[in-house]
Order: C-alpha cells, then sequence, then structure tokens
C-alpha cells in the first residue's frame, strides 16, 4: 500500500484541543492563493487595429480564457444566441470557457473567420491584425490564457460564459481602470517592448476579473472554494496545496487546525464533499502531473517526492485517480484537462 496512504488509527480526544485559533493560519486572500497556485500562462495575444465595417469569428478554444480588452471605438460581443453586447472604450470582456464568439462593428457587419484574416506575427506569441472597411476606427487587445495547473478546471466551471467589467463598481476599479489606461498607452505607443508590457497587463486583467467575480458570487459558498473559507478547513486545505510532499494524516492535518480528528473529518467532508484523504490524493495527483509534463520527472522522483514505495504504487494510483497512466498522461496534448479538485 502507498504511504501517502497512510491512516491514523489513535482514538480521538474527548474535546478540542486548546491552542491559537484557528485564524492564525488563515491566509488573508484565500482565493487569490488559490489562483496563483494554477499558475496561468499566455497562449498568444493579438492587437487588432479594426475598421467599420468588420466582423471576426473566433472559434472555440475549450481549454483557454479568451479576453477582449476594448482600448478605442466601440464593438459587438456575441456568444452563442445571447443579445449581443456593447464593449465601450475601458470595458474588459472575458469568455472564462473559450466558447466561440464573434465581435464585430455592428450586428449587420460581415463576419471572418480569425484564422483566414492577415495576420503579422510579432513574436511567437504576439499579433497584430489590420481589418476593416475604412470606416470609424476601433482598438482591441484579445487574448488567450491558460491556467495551467489541471485542478483549474473546476474552478473554471463555475464561471459564467461571460464576464463583462464595465461599471467599475468593484473595490478594484480604480486599480484596474489605471491598468487599462496603461495597456491603452502601450498600444497606441507602439514602443520597443510594449508587446511584453501588455501581455503581463492582460494576464493581471484575468486574474482580477475572475477573483472579482468569485469574490461576488454565490458559488463560492460551496464545494472547496467555500471550504477555503472556513476558518477551520480552509487553512488545512491551504496545508495541503503548499506542502503537498509532506506526510500528512488526518490526524496531523486536525492538529495543525486545533480539532480533534473525528470532527475535523465531517467537517471537512460535509464542507468539501470528500474525505482529507481523497481531497489529498487527489490534489497530489495533480501536481504530479505538473512534474511530469513540466519538468520531466521520472515516477521514481515523483514516487519519492509523495512518500509512495515504488514507481509502481505511485502509477497505479496516478491511474487511478486520473484515469490514464503517467507515461500516457505525459505524451498527452498540452493542456488536456486533467482530474479537477472538488
Amino acid at each position: 500500500m502507498a504511504k501517502a496512504k497512510r491512516a491514523a488509527t489513535t482514538a480521538d480526544p474527548p474535546s478540542e484541543p486548546s491552542g491559537p485559533p484557528p485564524n492564525a493560519w488563515a491566509s488573508t486572500d484565500p482565493l487569490g492563493e488559490m489562483l496563483h497556485a494554477l499558475r496561468m500562462s499566455g497562449v498568444v495575444y493579438a492587437r487588432s487595429h479594426l475598421t467599420a465595417p468588420w466582423g471576426v469569428d473566433l472559434p472555440a478554444m475549450p481549454d483557454c480564457l479568451m479576453f477582449h480588452v476594448l482600448t478605442e471605438g466601440r464593438c459587438d460581443l456575441i456568444v452563442g444566441d445571447a443579445e449581443p453586447r456593447r464593449l465601450l472604450p475601458g470595458e474588459f470582456a472575458l469568455i472564462p470557457k473559450g466558447t466561440g464568439h464573434a465581435i464585430a462593428s455592428d450586428g449587420g457587419a460581415e463576419v471572418v473567420n480569425f484564422f483566414d484574416l492577415p495576420i503579422e506575427r510579432i513574436t511567437p506569441r504576439y499579433e497584430v491584425l489590420r481589418h476593416g472597411g475604412g470606416g470609424e476606427p476601433t482598438t482591441l487587445i484579445c487574448g488567450a490564457v491558460r491556467f495551467s495547473h489541471p485542478a483549474a478546471a473546476d474552478l473554471i466551471s463555475l464561471l459564467p460564459e461571460i464576464i463583462h467589467i464595465k461599471g467599475w463598481s468593484s473595490p478594484h476599479a480604480d486599480w484596474m481602470q489605471t491598468t487599462l489606461r496603461l495597456m491603452s498607452a502601450e498600444v497606441m505607443s507602439q514602443q520597443a517592448g510594449g508587446e511584453t508590457i501588455v501581455t503581463r497587463l492582460a494576464d493581471i486583467l484575468v486574474v482580477q476579473a475572475v477573483r472579482g467575480w468569485l469574490a461576488e458570487s454565490a458559488a463560492t459558498q460551496t464545494g472547496w472554494l467555500g471550504a477555503l473559507q472556513d476558518d477551520r478547513i480552509g487553512p488545512a486545505i491551504l496545508l495541503m496545496h503548499r506542502e503537498p510532499t509532506k506526510p500528512w494524516t488526518v490526524d496531523s492535518l486536525a492538529e495543525a487546525v486545533h480539532m480533534s480528528r473525528s470532527a475535523f473529518s465531517a467537517r471537512f467532508s460535509q464542507l468539501v464533499g470528500s474525505s482529507p484523504v481523497q481531497y489529498l490524493t487527489r490534489w497530489r495527483m495533480n501536481v504530479a502531473g505538473l512534474w511530469l509534463r513540466e519538468e520531466g520527472a521520472t515516477l521514481e522522483e515523483c514516487a519519492v517526492r509523495l512518500g509512495y514505495e515504488s514507481a509502481a504504487a505511485f502509477s497505479r494510483a496516478f491511474k487511478r485517480v486520473v484515469g490514464v497512466s503517467p507515461g500516457a498522461w505525459r505524451k498527452a496534448a498540452e493542456g488536456t484537462p486533467m482530474a479537477a479538485v472538488g
């Protein structure tokens, strides 16, 4: 049996142990820390100079979050059969699930597939598009980014089809407006190194948009996202995330947040929907997936780091949780979704 599945056998103490309040271990921004762990990476960015009439169809990118920042002019965003959304300068639209959609100068404009348009490639990940009929100008920064951590699938499943930031009523309004103004200035000036600044700012805006939505959404009150905000279970989850290679047991996790084993296990299962051991094993396999794909780790290295007695034991656990062998996972195309935590 894998060492990572050590089980505690001691009897439950008769009462909760004394100690510092559980909030002593709590992150001041658990959602932000979770997003940081998910490790976002850019796939492609495009600066689009468009003149009316114009229309661009963007095919679906299911493993990516797609976004548009309008820096000049106006346009309509059309997703599926929903009513078009008008974007104005300084507004930001995020399509979290990579749904295919169109952007156009107006509802009657002819729409052309993005990949059929002439693209000037500045760098492998930064492009410039010029298209349209010569009328009113519109400038957009468009892009697609990916959360490289496989646990992101569970987070993204909670998000709506569109996150449209236009009213700037959130606590981060001034900061986001400043970021958008800086992005717009870089686009207009077209100075050396501008594409690097624009892509970094775009990454920040995507994370901030997701954070803002999660902070106001009822979806964060349930499941593992809701559990992150619990003053007892949240710190335990963050300990697993921060130190997945530590030989955690139900007892040691309960002790860390000053709960009895039975009370901790019951509360964890109620909030998260799985036992602490199941959650920890799932998270470790997610982390191992990154080691295999991004670090080129061997099965033996993964086994040692996660406390398994052999590479074969680790391989069996990985396949049981993920559904494919470590070798098949390593060979899969980059971005293939993995088992989501939840």
